[in-house]
């Protein structure tokens, strides 16, 4: 069996070069680590791990908890970590909870049997979570991706909820909305949905003086974050006081309710206007596209990693919270402005 003193002799560089080349290549020069790693493929070499590892007392992984990946915004999220984490030579081991806070328990005790050198973390609440809790006894270093905890405690990297929904809101209330909704999933499993509702409320609040009043309305629960039910908005579109425009607590949520009216004959959005919130870009591929509040996840999640690597290093925990926009979408209109539909026609 082949070692790494053959590679070095079939390569022509010294034992310590190719050592380098498998630990730190980035400090090898291109042709000196081609070399090696060509030699290596020749001999049938790959460099024991897990020994170098023991030896450093690190396992160059990060631990990483999202909720779904049903939802794409997690997933772009964690094509993005990869990278950026890959790129500082870390590899990323992942884990769903399905919005269980019983499960998240269990995934991150795997993974810190795992020993992986960090977690990024987004948790059902992070307010008052056990397992942040918990962490807060042990040695390995953790961010919260999408949270805004009170605690300086923890390391967070988000939007503001809050000011995100409210900026929605008042888009539809300037575009003549006044009648508005918001739709979200179980409002007790997710922080996130609560601060994106509390900022509907500021919005709307805000024209109370108006004349007629303009009032925030209860909270539209669906029985899954991802998914709409009909049934759960069917009593509330009739009548006079009937919505003219939707925000949802996120973009999959709001493309499932978009597809659940047309299904019932709803015109999105000559009858309903419908906002989301993420900018996931799946978005901007339907019909209608989806306006949406965007999260700037390729810089939320290099920003993650960024902040946890600084934590490895031994720095205090920080939080920071990103910008948010308004993507425009034909999911959205003015009030009572007629819509015309713009189809391409192939034949022109």
């Amino acid at each position: 069996m082949s070692d790494l003193k053959d590679v070095a002799r079939v390569a022509g560089v010294s034992r310590a070069t190719a050592a380098r080349c498998f630990a730190s290549p980035e400090v090898v020069r291109p042709t000196t680590r081609e070399q090696v790693f060509a030699a290596a493929r020749e001999l049938g070499f790959r460099p024991n791990l897990l020994g170098r590892q023991l030896r450093l007392q690190t396992t160059q992984l990060i631990g990483v908890v999202v909720p779904s990946l049903l939802n794409p915004v997690f997933a772009e999220q964690f094509q993005a970590m990869e990278r950026a984490a890959r790129s500082r030579g870390y590899n990323l081991l992942l884990a769903t909870t399905d919005y269980s806070a019983e499960r998240e328990s269990a995934v991150v005790e795997e993974l810190l049997r795992q020993r992986v050198d960090g977690l990024v973390l987004t948790v059902t609440d992070a307010h008052s979570n056990r397992v942040l809790q918990s962490l807060s006894t042990e040695d390995t270093p953790f961010v919260l991706a999408y949270h805004q905890p009170g605690s300086t405690e923890y390391s967070a990297v988000s939007v503001d909820n809050r000011a995100g929904m409210a900026l929605a809101t008042r888009y539809l209330l300037d575009a003549g909305h006044r009648r508005i909704g918001m739709v979200a999933g179980p409002t007790l499993q997710s922080d996130r949905a609560r601060q994106r509702y509390a900022g509907y409320c500021d919005a709307m609040g805000e024209r109370g003086t108006s004349q007629p009043p303009i009032t925030a309305m209860p909270i539209i629960e669906m029985p899954s974050h991802t998914q709409a039910d009909f049934a759960a908005l069917a009593p509330l579109l009739g009548g006079h006081h009937a919505p003219t425009a939707l925000v949802c607590s996120n973009d999959l949520l709001a493309i499932s309710l978009i597809a659940e009216l047309r299904r019932h004959g709803w015109a999105v959005p000559q009858q309903l206007s419908i906002i989301g919130f993420d900018g996931i870009a799946i978005g901007t591929q339907m019909h209608p596209t989806l306006c949406s509040v965007v999260q700037p996840v390729a810089a939320l999640a290099t920003t993650v990693i960024d902040q946890l690597l600084a934590q490895i290093a031994g720095a205090a925990p920080t939080s920071h919270c990103l910008p948010c926009h308004i993507r425009p979408g034909e999911s959205s209109q003015p009030y009572n402005q007629p819509y015309e539909e713009t189809l391409h026609d192939p034949l022109q």
